[in-house]
């Protein structure tokens, strides 16, 4: 997402930062009115720590589930629905964060609240997109090698600063920009590759359909965020730690509750006791393979949630597209695919497309830090 409200309460009288995007710009500043907690030194290192953490959970989960689901494929499993379901049916996982971190202060927010019934509409409707969205991730990832999928993927910082320009009114920058044509030009040097040939010998056909599906899959992500940002600023209008769960547990409910009937309808829950059974490196391997997939899937969740808590949403995008550079590495290691220099040149791309819009991000932040400093100084 391009922006969001920061959290507006803190238990115990601790002081909570709040930042707000607008456009492009980025300020922060404390719920108080005083000075924000990270001009104190332990402060500044605590910050630092979880901002730091929750980019370990984010990187590793998003790269290790990315791994797991690649491995289910070549060891035999082959139900695209049952890769779907597991994307998030881990969501309870957050529910312990809910209880765990809740704030005391939240309760008493003078923030309006939105009608129940239109929340529960956005929820479901959010829910089913993200299920469609993680049924053409599914499709991607067996049709593509690893590494020309997570570099597809991407792309989905471009698509970000698309609908972040549409809907959120997000600035265009030249950095901005020249970050989009990176992403573009990546993805489409991925798109006129001849050397289509995927993980066990995928056909040309299948090997296109699944750069379309990725690719999709990677423009509906960002719509997705850009979605969830206006719900914040113009229904919920809050974003809270609590705001911020919620939308992450109910969205995934309805997602998971969607890809379930779709594994029952599609009648592939009749195969998968023959899929294990003919699962390459065993029945134990299956069940671990699809278990800790689900959970790598929330600790990268975990991490998203608490980056957009700790710094923004946007830093929380940034900072997923970062891992996805990283993974063809693990993927020539661990599945031997092939990184010829299309592919290297592709990475190099999309490396330098992520470093300009994050270059841009800092810009951006040390301006709004300028504007707080001098209006502080004023008042």
């Amino acid at each position: 997402m391009a922006g969001e409200d920061g959290n507006n309460g803190g238990g115990g009288g601790q002081e909570e930062v709040q930042i707000q995007i607008a456009g492009s710009s980025k300020g922060a500043t404390s719920s108080t009115g005083e000075a924000p907690p990270q001009s104190s030194p332990v402060k500044h290192w605590h910050w630092w720590l979880m901002v730091i953490l929750n980019m370990f959970f984010l990187i590793a989960g998003q790269t290790a589930s990315t791994l797991l689901g690649r491995f289910y494929y070549n060891q035999g499993g082959n139900s695209k629905w049952m890769s779907t379901f597991i994307q998030t049916a881990g969501f309870p996982v957050l529910l312990i964060a809910r209880v765990l971190f809740r704030s005391r202060s939240e309760a008493a927010t003078s923030s309006p609240e939105a009608s129940t019934a239109k929340i529960t509409l956005i929820y479901i409707v959010l829910g089913l997109i993200i299920a469609a969205d993680d049924l053409m991730y599914s499709y991607g990832l067996l049709y593509l090698p690893v590494s020309t999928y997570s570099l597809i993927c991407a792309s989905q910082l471009a698509f970000n600063a698309v609908f972040s320009y549409v809907l959120n009114a997000q600035k265009f920058t030249p950095m901005i920009f020249n970050s989009v044509t990176l992403l573009t030009f990546s993805s489409a040097l991925l798109g006129v590759d001849e050397d289509s040939e995927g993980s066990g010998g995928v056909s040309q056909g299948n090997h296109v359909l699944g750069f379309v599906l990725t690719l999709g899959a990677s423009a509906t992500y960002s719509l997705i965020l850009s979605l969830m940002q206006v719900t914040f600023e113009k229904v919920i209008k809050r974003e809270t730690f609590s705001v911020v769960l919620n939308m992450q547990i109910y969205t995934a409910l309805v997602a998971t509750l969607a890809s379930l009937i779709g594994l029952f309808a599609s009648g592939e829950w009749k195969t998968l006791e023959g899929e294990m059974h003919a699962f390459s490196s065993g029945k134990v391997s299956y069940v671990m393979t699809l278990l800790w997939t689900a959970i790598s899937w929330q600790i990268a969740s975990v991490g998203v949630v608490g980056l957009i808590f700790v710094v923004s949403s946007l830093f929380s995008n940034v900072i997923s597209t970062l891992a996805l550079p990283i993974i063809p590495v693990f993927a020539v290691i661990f599945f031997h695919d092939k990184m010829d220099g299309i592919k290297i040149i592709a990475m190099l791309m999309a490396i330098w497309g992520f470093i300009s819009y994050g270059y841009q991000l800092y810009v951006d932040d040390k301006k709004s830090r300028k504007t707080s400093a001098s209006a502080e100084e004023i008042s």
